[in-house]
């Protein structure tokens, strides 16, 4: 069985100035067959517009699935707070060959949305609610052999600074360094609150079952020691309690050599965003991973530099498991 988790950046139907979604198929469509994907956790997915219709619809997924052999799996997305459809850009879908028996989004149904006191800018003194900006898409998996997979698609925030009333000069720029930090800080505390939730939500799944076959499989704008990946992971070093050790979510790249171990690469340094953890349990069936980052571009440059690039600056993560 393999699972991978693929960012597919900003992937839509028409874009003003941006590649056509012929071309972003011609581009995608070799990598995804590459993956062979039993389970495909993908992120930045964008919905398009129905005619004399509220609802928006994967039109440009389905597209992408007609031309690369997914039409046959079952389908999962995450929708916008009020349940009522997915939203315009960055919905999170899983597509699986086996059959989904579940699907939830957590989406500050663990943890209550943070508030904040604001310490510089126009806004000083004033409260300000730091909600997660996407959910985290779980499913349950029917395998075979009746095992059953619990499944969390991720995307966390980028590790940007959230806006500050008054405290820049243009969209780039901060007028002072201490508004910038602020406006980290509260990037960081979405991150960490995110993480957070989902780390309860697996403790519930251990809770039901000691030795569930638990994966999160995405883009988590994170290396592996920064906050929200060492939430997600639960070491023993962390805890210092040999008997949470079956609950310790474990890094599959691990497994590879540390100059394979990268996903995007940002103004000339390699970096691993994208991750698969996966339980113990499950752990035991692994097999090996893939990251398929042979032909990644640095995005920094590609932005600035390439016009209407068809490609995604991400690369996949694929790990490969025997049941």
């Amino acid at each position: 069985m393999r699972i991978a988790t693929f960012n597919l950046e900003s992937f839509d139907e028409t874009q003003a100035a941006g590649p056509s979604l012929e071309a972003r198929i011609e581009a995608l469509a070799p990598q995804i067959a590459r993956i062979d994907a039993d389970i495909l956790c993908l992120q930045e997915v964008n919905a398009q517009k129905r005619r004399l219709a509220k609802k928006r619809v994967f039109r440009a997924l389905e597209a992408l699935m007609n031309a690369t052999g997914l039409t046959g799996y079952h389908l999962s997305a995450s929708t916008n707070r009020e349940g009522t459809g997915p939203r315009d850009v960055h919905n999170l879908v899983t597509l699986s060959r086996h059959p989904i028996q579940a699907t939830e989004q957590l989406w500050h149904e663990l943890v209550v949305e943070p508030r904040h006191e604001f310490a510089t800018g126009d806004t000083a003194g004033e409260d300000v609610v730091l909600a997660w900006d996407r959910p985290v898409l779980y499913t349950r998996i029917a395998l075979p052999d009746a095992a059953t997979l619990h499944l969390f698609n991720l995307h966390l925030r980028a590790p940007l600074a959230c806006p500050v009333p008054g405290a820049k000069t243009d969209q780039f720029a901060w007028k002072s360094v201490a508004a910038w930090a602020e406006g980290f800080y509260m990037s960081e505390i979405k991150r960490a609150g995110q993480a957070l939730e989902l780390r309860l939500a697996i403790d519930g799944v251990f809770d039901a079952d000691a030795q569930a076959l638990v994966a999160v499989a995405g883009d988590f704008n994170s290396e592996e020691h920064h906050t929200p990946v060492e939430i997600l992971r639960g070491s023993e070093d962390n805890t210092a309690n040999g008997a949470l050790a079956s609950r310790v979510m474990v890094p599959v790249e691990h497994s590879l050599a540390a100059d394979r171990r990268f996903t995007v690469i940002h103004q000339g340094r390699r970096q691993m965003l994208d991750h698969v953890l996966v339980s113990r349990a499950l752990l035991g069936h692994y097999r090996g991973s893939e990251i398929h980052n042979e032909a990644l571009a640095d995005e920094l440059v590609g932005y600035a530099s390439v016009e209407a690039s068809p490609a995604s600056y991400h690369a996949p993560v694929v790990a490969v498991f025997d049941l």
